[in-house]
């Protein structure tokens, strides 16, 4: 569905660059408050912080991380049955843009703070989800090179995004300007909704309307339960807090639990459902569990970036490149900027290799790099103990990272639509992204062994954590191809 012959967009349909920009700014907000999210809430009141403990602060950027990925799968819903991608991207795109905006509010009281981050929450499970389908539309069918091709142009937005965010915003929230910063994240929301408002002509019609529209039945009940669901988590939390004993630790520790719930009970039902599941879908279900479980340990350690390496940069390293002082939040900007350099490369690796080299060998590969990882960590905090370290300890713990995220990341989107069982094909890659929120939610938790342990036995646990999961994922590599059908003649019935 492109512009006919019409202008393009690097030879790709026009409305590729709509949703390029709008994505890419959304990036830039997303990443940019991110990148000072920890440490705002540790600072002091006095400058202009929440005042919070450097666990707690880690803990509820590990909810806050965990929630935005969890709610993908009911913002997918709503565009399918409700809003249409169109609408659902935009309504998403304000709803984030007022985030940000209460969370700019230049107040004492920490109110707008919560408000803003719930916001965000719900404006990116809208939007998040919504326009990478819009990207796909954009393409017949049958074009798949093309399509690839602007998805590869689309994630470059999507870094280039998350590259300048934490230069920007963590210059402009330097000395205590933490609200300019989150300003500066409003105004970048701000753009990408001018860009999409503007370019929704090129957009052809795609996403105008929902998949499958709710029948007026339907939207009634759907009202009912979302009222009814609403109102119990309203009475439950106030319940809770009228007996003194709620606590913003105790409420990262019960959203964390619950998130550990959600694949649990959707698993359960999968597997004990009747879905008319074939023999070979169950099995390739029993491989993908492995898979999750892994990728839930990975992200579990990449994703304390935003967090416990952010708080390692402010109170260890010495904030300068090639002479230059730059701020902790600047460092965010490594991972990003390798992702961009070494994504051709990895994609090049992976066609070389061809079948050489399996899924699961790939998903070990990427928990022993991110292990590796804090092994660096862990001598870097042993040598912080004497002094600061130069920054650059961080550049090569991000570096190692990335080589674990390239080789486990795009992988587990593809081999997730691949065991998908028919029945749930549309689904499966929320489920993947549950992995992102598990991981995130329990490595917001971890903040606290920090309290019996030191600085590089934090490190090395969770380092020994992820290696002895990559080596035990390879030892049974040859299991999980055989249940993955990968060599697998298909079971009789």
């Amino acid at each position: 569905m492109s512009d006919g012959g019409g202008r393009t967009f690097f030879g790709h349909p026009r409305g590729l660059a709509t949703l390029f920009g709008t994505e890419m700014w959304e990036r830039f907000s997303w990443y940019g408050l991110r990148a000072i999210l920890a440490t705002f809430m540790a600072a002091s009141p006095a400058n202009q912080g929440l005042g919070l403990s450097d666990v707690t602060a880690q803990a509820v950027v590990g909810v806050y991380g965990a929630l935005i990925y969890l709610v993908a799968l009911p913002g997918g819903w709503i565009a399918d049955r409700i809003l249409g991608a169109r609408r659902s991207v935009f309504w998403g795109g304000f709803i984030i843009m007022l985030g940000h905006i209460s969370m700019a509010i230049p107040v004492t009281t920490p109110f707008f703070v919560w408000l803003g981050l719930a916001l965000i929450i719900t404006g990116t499970g809208l939007l998040k989800p919504n326009i990478s389908v819009m990207v796909g539309r954009l393409y017949p069918e049958e074009d798949d090179g093309r399509r690839d091709a602007g998805f590869s142009l689309f994630y470059l937005g999507i870094n280039l995004g998350a590259f300048f965010a934490p230069l920007v915003v963590g210059w402009l929230a330097a000395g205590d300007r933490w609200h300019l910063g989150f300003g500066a994240a409003a105004v970048g929301m701000a753009l990408g909704l001018a860009q999409y408002v503007g370019g929704r002509r090129h957009l052809s019609g795609v996403g105008e309307r929902p998949g499958m529209r709710l029948t007026p039945e339907e939207r009634r009940r759907f009202g009912r339960l979302a009222g009814l669901g609403t109102a119990l988590t309203v009475v439950a939390l106030a319940a809770w807090a009228a007996t003194g004993t709620l606590t913003i630790d105790r409420f990262t520790v019960a959203v964390t639990i619950v998130i550990l719930i959600v694949p649990v009970a959707y698993f359960g039902y999968i597997m004990l459902g009747s879905h008319d599941l074939t023999d070979d879908e169950r099995i390739r279900m029993k491989a993908y569990m492995w898979l999750f479980v892994a990728a839930a340990v990975f992200w579990m350690i990449y994703d304390l970036a935003p967090s416990k390496l952010l708080f390692f940069a402010r109170d260890h390293t010495e904030l300068s490149l090639f002479g230059v002082p730059i701020q902790p939040a600047t460092t965010q900007a490594f991972n990003p900027l390798f992702i961009m350099i070494f994504v051709p490369v990895f994609a090049a690796l992976w066609v070389k290799l061809g079948t050489r080299v399996s899924t699961p060998q790939k998903f070990s590969f990427a928990l022993v790099m991110v292990g590796l990882s804090f092994v660096v960590m862990a001598v870097a905090a042993a040598l912080a103990g004497t002094g600061r370290v130069s920054v650059w300890w961080l550049v090569l713990v991000y570096l190692v990272q990335v080589f674990g995220e390239l080789s486990l990341s795009p992988v587990g989107l593809s081999v997730t639509a691949k065991l998908a069982p028919e029945a749930f094909k549309g689904q499966m890659l929320g489920l993947w992204f549950i992995a992102v929120s598990v991981g995130d939610a329990v490595g917001g938790q971890t903040g606290r062994l920090g309290e019996v342990l030191s600085e590089p036995m934090y490190y090395l646990l969770l380092a020994a954590l992820a290696v002895v999961a990559g080596i035990a994922l390879f030892m049974f590599t040859r299991r999980l191809r055989v249940m993955m059908a990968e060599h697998h003649e298909p079971a009789m019935r």
